[in-house]
């Protein structure tokens, strides 16, 4: 214990810099729980590196770095100024304000983070892969206090959210979380030489992976299949073995979507639950499909197309606009768009649409310069998941989106990493 302690608890530095490696630490400690917690350490941590600020790093907040981070929090502030929804629209500003911040914040401060990266990701790994473990407990614990058989664990009563409801996370949101978890310990897994820390590695991924399916985000998963098939044997393998392990798990791969597809409650969730988001929406259903929540943005979309709405206006126009589709369920849930990319379109136009894609493409062009692959699956993430969920609207996304895309970009692959 002394030795783990020392080896991540204790980074021979300075004392303002092992202080600002603390609340990093504690920030990836406290992710997958209540937003207190990490609102709390991010605003000891503004404090602490304003009150160590060296006058020399303030010409370090104005950069191309910085405005690659920053530009969608501009261009939803821009749209502030014709918004007729302003107290929605401030509200929109203040949630959306930690991606105007980090970058500030890791500009202004001192620490050297690409050297204590892989041990930050680590401290972030574990406390994902303990959180599911104990979601799978607490599930077992309810499954033996009511005498039920142990296969309920995969029926519906512990799938999406009500297998994340104990730590009253979204079940989406937490997955983005397991995620990049599970493929920062699959990267260790090609890099670590010892057979010991390899089986460990596995069986946390293998924990991960079932927490992934157990959560039952379509988006997260469909995108950790991708990742594994074609982003990891371009990034952690050598050419003449990529062919072979893309064939290799294109066949795992077709194999799971089998097993999936017979056990029902999984066959529920990812199959009918995705072809019932594609099709004519059925009246008295508990939630009206997707793809026809998306037809009433995009009439929405076609009225102002270069400037959208402004902010703050989403829920009040698509309410009316649901309302008037009779798309009750939807109205009366106050349902967004649940697609960042329209969401975008609503209330910033074109333009906005077109930052937050410029950025997305900025940093994979970064990712794949640089041979980042974290980062590169943060970002395939980011992009697919912003196809089904208005990822900026929630807290927690905001939160995911703004401290892991300024940490990646400000931690790049170093070989003088510590782990």
């Amino acid at each position: 214990m002394p030795s783990i302690m020392k080896r991540f608890l204790l980074p021979q530095v300075s004392l303002t810099d092992r202080i600002s490696y603390y609340h990093l630490l504690l920030l990836m400690v406290f992710l997958p729980f209540d937003l207190f917690f990490t609102h709390v350490i991010f605003i000891s941590y503004a404090l602490h590196t304003l009150l160590h600020l060296k006058q020399e790093r303030l010409k370090k907040i104005l950069s191309w770095r910085n405005a690659l981070l920053q530009a969608v929090f501009f261009i939803v502030l821009i749209s502030v100024c014709y918004s007729n929804y302003q107290a929605n629209a401030w509200a929109d500003i203040t949630r959306l304000l930690l991606i105007l911040l980090f970058p500030v914040f890791f500009s202004l401060n001192q620490l050297n983070i690409s050297l204590y990266r892989n041990r930050l990701l680590f401290v972030f790994a574990t406390t994902c892969t303990i959180t599911v473990a104990y979601l799978y407990l607490h599930a077992l614990i309810i499954i033996r206090h009511f005498g039920l058989p142990l296969q309920t664990i995969i029926s519906s009563l512990f799938l999406n959210q009500n297998f994340s409801d104990p730590i009253a996370m979204h079940a989406t949101f937490f997955s983005l979380q397991v995620a990049l978890a599970f493929f920062y310990l699959l990267s260790r897994v090609f890099k670590t030489p010892g057979l010991k820390h390899r089986v460990i590695y596995l069986a946390a991924i293998l924990l991960l992976f079932a927490g992934l399916v157990q959560l039952g985000s379509k988006a997260v998963l469909i995108t950790t299949l991708l990742a594994l098939t074609f982003a990891v044997p371009f990034f952690l393998l050598s050419a003449p073995k990529r062919f072979k392990y893309i064939i290799a798990t294109m066949v795992l791969s077709l194999i799971f979507i089998g097993v999936l597809s017979n056990v029902d409650s999984l066959k529920d969730r990812y199959f009918i639950g995705f072809r019932s988001d594609f099709s004519k929406p059925v009246f008295y259903e508990s939630v009206e499909p997707r793809l026809t929540r998306w037809d009433a943005a995009l009439e929405l979309v076609a009225k102002k197309p270069l400037t959208g709405y402004g902010a703050g206006s989403e829920l009040s126009i698509l309410g009316d606009q649901f309302f008037i589709k009779k798309l009750y369920v939807s109205y009366l849930n106050r349902f967004n768009a649940h697609n960042q990319y329209l969401t975008f379109l609503l209330i910033t136009g074109i333009a906005g649409l077109l930052v937050y894609l410029l950025t997305l493409m900025a940093g994979f062009k970064m990712a794949i310069t640089k041979k980042d692959f974290l980062l590169f699956v943060f970002l395939l993430l980011i992009t697919l998941v912003s196809g089904s969920e208005s990822l900026l609207n929630a807290e927690k996304g905001v939160f995911f989106y703004s401290l892991f895309f300024s940490f990646f970009v400000f931690s790049p692959q170093d070989k003088r990493t510590e782990f």
